[in-house]
This record gives structure tokens, sequence and C-alpha cells, in this order.
């Protein structure tokens, strides 16, 4: 399957356009490739296609801030998206307004003559995950309790449009009859009405089901992130089009390491003795565990540095690395042995503190780590 096209370039379109800007570029490449002037023309049915999907993500305010920030991966966490989801049906039934006539009519037919399809609500869920789940992305199955189409329900054609779904009004003005079309107020424009239901279904026909439902994670997803899962919410009346699965990202904290973007740190404690003759630490990691030195002579605050040890960049290349937090633990409590050996520590003039001695602030050893 070729790499979806970011959805500007589709659009023609700069990343600070207006939602004017959008709608006109949509509008533009939707008339030129309209199948009903390109009839037969796959490659012409595949890029109105292709600009239908990325005016639904940008002309979306929601959708759009999510698209900016994580790219594709935002919008379909690997689960499917718009062009998986939709037809030409789809389209016209959502976007039919932006060929004219209200998508009863103007060019090209606008809604070309159909009913609308009236769309289901989202669903949005929240999903905790750890660390090491972000840090390597994970498949998920999750249960959510929807609304879908009831079985043995049947329709009947609304009686107030005869199953157009629109309603033509005739206006006597000074420039002559003006006619002019709405969504019809009964069926909300789907052109249909319930005949019969099971017990149980609402007035849409629709009832209340659990399921299961996969989703793939991308490795490198943040708290708070969205991801959107095309088609898996609750089902459209009339047998519309379902909506979409919203999955919000909750991260777990971890008992070790902290998390800052796609860098992590932790805190190691050495004692004293290591701290003067040098050790080698064990230390834990995203992945796993790793030994770490520590050299003779490391002062409390030193941070080290372990590259690509970190989280992946999401929608980019690469990994972020961990930062080791040097930190000298003093023990509270000493034997009479202990305090004798340190007092005679203490005398020595390798154990008194000088300006040659010091090492280097913190702030100054973080900004040598990022030149």
């Amino acid at each position: 399957m070729s790499e979806k096209r970011d959805y500007y370039e589709v659009l023609g379109l700069s990343k600070n356009a207006t939602a004017t800007e959008i709608k006109k570029a949509y509008r533009k490449l939707a008339l030129k490739y309209h199948p009903d002037k390109n009839e037969g023309d796959t490659a012409a049915e595949d890029k109105f296609k292709e600009a239908a999907e990325a005016y639904e993500i940008l002309s979306n305010a929601e959708k759009k801030q999510r698209y900016d920030q994580f790219g594709h991966a935002g919008m379909s966490g690997g689960a499917g998206g718009f062009g998986g989801g939709m037809d030409m049906d789809d389209i016209f039934s959502q976007f039919g307004d932006i060929f004219g006539g209200g998508g009863g009519g103007g060019s090209f037919g606008g809604g070309r003559g159909r009913a609308r399809v009236v769309r289901g609500t989202n669903l949005r869920v929240k999903m905790k995950l750890t660390l090491q789940e972000i840090a390597e992305g994970v498949h998920k199955k999750i249960k959510v309790n929807k609304l879908v189409n009831a079985d043995g329900v049947t329709y009947k054609d609304c009686q107030t449009c005869n199953g157009t779904g629109r309603i033509t009004r005739v206006a006597q003005t000074f420039l002559g009859a003006m006619q002019t079309q709405s969504a019809c107020n009964v069926c909300q424009g789907a052109g249909k009405m319930i005949d019969k239901k099971p017990s149980g279904a609402d007035a849409h026909g629709l009832i209340r089901k659990e399921e299961v439902i996969e989703i793939d994670i991308p490795a490198g997803v943040e708290d708070g992130m969205q991801l959107s899962v095309s088609g898996k919410g609750n089902a459209g009346p009339f047998n519309g089009i379902s909506g979409d699965l919203i999955v919000v990202i909750e991260e777990k904290n971890d008992e070790n390491l902290r998390r800052d973007g796609e860098h992590l740190h932790y805190d190691a404690y050495v004692n004293f003795v290591d701290a003067v003759l040098g050790e080698s630490i064990e230390i834990p990691t995203v992945s796993g565990k790793a030994k770490i030195k520590i050299e003779p002579g490391t002062q409390s605050g030193k941070v080290l540095r372990l590259k690509g040890k970190g989280l992946p960049v999401l929608q980019g290349y690469g990994k972020g690395d961990l930062f080791v937090h040097i930190n000298v633990w003093t023990p509270k409590k000493v034997s009479k042995e202990e305090k004798v050996i340190l007092e005679k520590l203490r005398e020595s003039e390798n154990f008194k503190p000088s300006p040659d001695h010091h090492d280097k602030g913190f702030f100054h050893r973080m900004k040598d780590m990022f030149q």
C-alpha cells in the first residue's frame, strides 16, 4: 500500500491556510475530478476521493489540530482511515453542499439526487499505556458499547419529502419565482422513516451492543494524543454512515523513568565509596536493564547521557536519549568504627573541597550535553 500524501500537499495549500482557502481549494479539485466530468476515469476518481479525504480532516478544527501535531498517525492509529471507510455516496452526502444547491442541485447535481445519508455520532474511549507499550507500539483489543442497526428493521419513504430527503420551496420575489431546497425536517434529510422495528430498538432503528475493536497504536504516542479510527463509532440512523472511534491516550506513570518528550530521565543513587572509587551499576531502561560506569571521583548531580535509549520519535526517525542523574547517597547512621575512619578521612587534603575540585554546575553540564 502506497504511503498517503500530505493533506496540505493534496489541496495545494500551506499549513497556515484559512478555512475559506481550504474550502475553496477542495471545491476546485472536486469540480475538476468530479465523476460526472470524468466518467470511467479511475485515476480521476481516486484524486476525487483523495481531495475529499484531505478536506474531511482539514475542514474539521479538532481533526486538523491532531493532524498538524501528529500527522497521519494521529488520524488512524494504523487502523484504517477516511478513504477506507467511505465511498462516493458518503462523500456526496457529507460534502454535497460544496458543489452548490444545498446538496440537492447545483453544478453536476451536488448531492446527485440522493437523500442525505445520516452520520452516526463519534465514540470516545480512554486507553492507558505503559512506557514499554509506548516505546514499542502495541496492538490492542478494546470493548466498546455502541449503537448498531438492529436486525429486522424495515423502512418506508418519508411522506413529507416523498423519499427525496429535500423540501423544495418557491417564493415570489420582485425578481420572480425563487426556488430553494433544504433538508426535510421530518426525516432529517434521510428520505426514510422507520416502518417496523424490533423490541428494544430506538426511534432510529438502533440498539446498543458490545463490540470488540482492534487498533494498532504507533510507537511514540504521547499522553493526551487522540487517535481516530474511522467508521467504528455509533451507527448512522437508517443504515447511514457510522461515526468514528476517538481513542484518547493516557500514559501510566513509570516507577523508575520520567518522560520528557522522546527523552527519558532516571535518578541513580550511589554510595559515597562508589562515587570516590568508581563502580559499575545496573539501571532500568524502557526495554530492560543496562550497565553504566561510575567513574572515580563522580560528583553528585552529574548527568550521564545514554544515546538512543529513550523513546521513538513519532512520525520521525531515531530515538530520544536516557539521561541518568547521579545522586551520591549519604548514610544517616554510621558505626563507631566507620566514624573513626571518616574522621581520619576528613583531615585528608583529598577530602577538603576547593574551587579547583568543583565540578561544573548542573545547567552547564546539561548545556554541554546538547551541544
